[in-house]
């Protein structure tokens, strides 16, 4: 059995927790709108078409940002398709996905639908294909209360209150060369201060991101960085980071140590702020938008049968199926995320329904949650106040992709009168006995402890088993004179509560 030992220190505060941290993704790609989030004909759908057992199931996710229309998607978009009456919108051609856009669903109605889940609209423009006259013309429609032709048409649509949104991307990937309209860095810089001193002029508290490189592996990163932001710095508030991760030719052990790579990415970006802020000497803070992440198997896509010449609507896409393995991995991107609360202050798991997803569904059926469904939902649940850092002694493992691992990795919450914790353990095959003196948090009582794990680290919730790995009771877990002890399983991811 490894042992680790972990000691937390109330003093050693990283940043309040924030809540953007908890944001999601939905893109027009594939099921993630139609027969994700809508589907007028299912047996839960309300008036508007919405499935409610989906509208459910993200209330408890707890997701509190979602990022909108895309994404790849938003390259291509004309907005203006996605307005009025719906008999009246336009079919067109989505070359990112290579789908088609029934333009059913937009602005007002995915407004309306973030009401039934309290969530945040964090709304993307298009600068690929468009610039900036579409983008004001769209802050026009959306945020002025009324009394101009945008404003007053979005009345006249049957949304008379504005909708009041704070936070722009302006646009997505850039630098990527799948991206329609893609630019180098020196035209998309100027092109993204130059919209977004335009959109400042109508409201100067927007709140705006830029895009950074599309992936840390991209040969434009960090140059990308540094130019984007040397055009951009006075005039924009974030900077975004995209990161994806798979387990690579049967190697779990790199896998499960894929947060050291989100870790660095964060450093590099960072870094890159910092610099350009001495240059300006400028005390403003960059915040990080982390606006993607998540485990995908990009390679098994792009070698699957959904990569065809057919033009479908809604085709099925992207529709990973998670293992307790990923669920693991993405619990402990989420804890890296909560760890550098400092620099990141905005993040959105991509996406979240059906498109490499926590919440899956079937048309005219059930939906179910995924297992990478528990560690987001449990963590947005428990974590609140302000992130401290732990200090973890753990025995280490050598993986082929990022060196040495911690075998044992953690962070915790903490307010007033509870605190959590969250820990992974990374072992392949041995259970760790974990000891946490957590005296300093004045903590008495364990008010909950769960552990996501499975004997056999690929199993999946599917629609034939949607119950198949979920979260249990830990019943190793005590507390004596202020110091916690908990046995965790290998390949696992736990929460406890503490009062």
């Amino acid at each position: 059995m490894h042992r680790a030992h972990i000691v937390l220190d109330r003093q050693a505060v990283i940043a309040p927790v924030r809540r953007r941290t908890f944001g999601s993704f939905v893109e027009h790609l594939g099921r993630c709108v139609y027969t994700g989030i809508y589907e007028p004909e299912h047996p839960s759908a309300n008036k508007d078409g919405f499935r409610m057992d989906v509208v459910d199931l993200v209330r408890e996710l707890g997701s509190t940002t979602i990022r909108y229309p895309g994404g790849n998607f938003v390259s291509g978009f004309r907005w203006e398709d996605s307005i009025g009456p719906r008999d009246k919108r336009p079919v067109r051609r989505d070359l990112a996905w290579h789908s088609l856009e029934s333009n059913q669903i937009g602005l007002d109605e995915f407004a309306a639908w973030l009401k039934l889940t309290g969530s945040e609209l964090m709304l993307a423009v298009n600068l690929g294909t468009r610039g900036i006259l579409s983008a004001l013309d769209l802050l026009e429609y959306a945020n002025h209360p009324s009394g101009t032709a945008l404003s007053d048409l979005r009345i006249a649509n049957g949304t008379p209150e504005p909708h009041n949104i704070r936070m722009w991307c302006l646009g997505n990937e850039m630098d990527g060369p799948w991206q329609t309209g893609f630019l180098n860095a020196e035209d998309y810089g100027k092109l993204a201060a130059r919209t977004a001193s335009a959109m400042k002029m109508a409201d100067k508290d927007l709140e705006l991101v830029v895009c950074g490189s599309s992936s840390a592996g991209m040969p434009t990163f960090g140059d990308w960085e540094r130019t984007v932001l040397e055009h951009s710095f006075e005039h924009v508030d974030y900077i975004s980071c995209h990161a994806y991760y798979q387990e690579h030719d049967g190697d779990l052990g790199s896998f499960l140590a894929s947060a050291l790579d989100m870790d660095f990415f964060i450093d590099g970006v960072a870094a890159t702020v910092d610099h350009v802020a001495a240059k300006k000497h400028s005390s403003k803070k960059i915040g990080i938008s982390f606006d993607e992440w998540n485990v995908w198997y990009q390679k098994e896509h792009q070698e699957s049968d959904e990569v065809n010449d057919e033009w479908r609507h809604a085709p099925r896409q992207l529709e990973d199926v998670y293992s307790a393995a990923d669920a693991v991995v993405v619990g402990n991107l989420l804890m890296t995320l909560l760890k550098r609360s400092d620099r990141v202050t905005s993040a959105s798991l991509a996406q979240l329904v059906n498109v490499i997803a926590p919440i899956m569904t079937e048309p005219g059926g059930p939906a179910w949650r995924q297992t990478s469904f528990y560690p987001f939902s449990i963590t947005s649940r428990l974590a609140a106040g302000e992130v401290i850092r732990p200090a973890i002694e753990s025995p280490t493992y050598t993986t082929a992709r990022y060196g040495e691992a911690s075998v044992i990795d953690a962070v915790a919450t903490v307010e007033e009168d509870r605190s959590a914790l969250f820990l992974v353990n990374r072992g392949l095959s041995q259970p760790a006995q974990v000891t946490v003196d957590v005296r300093s948090l004045g903590s008495s009582r364990i008010l909950e402890a769960l552990t996501l794990a499975d004997q056999d680290v690929y199993a999946k919730n599917t629609l034939a088993e949607p119950n198949r790995v979920v979260p249990h009771t830990n019943p190793n877990a005590t507390m004596t004179d202020g110091v916690l002890t908990i046995e965790l399983p290998p390949v696992s991811w736990t929460a406890v509560a503490l009062h």
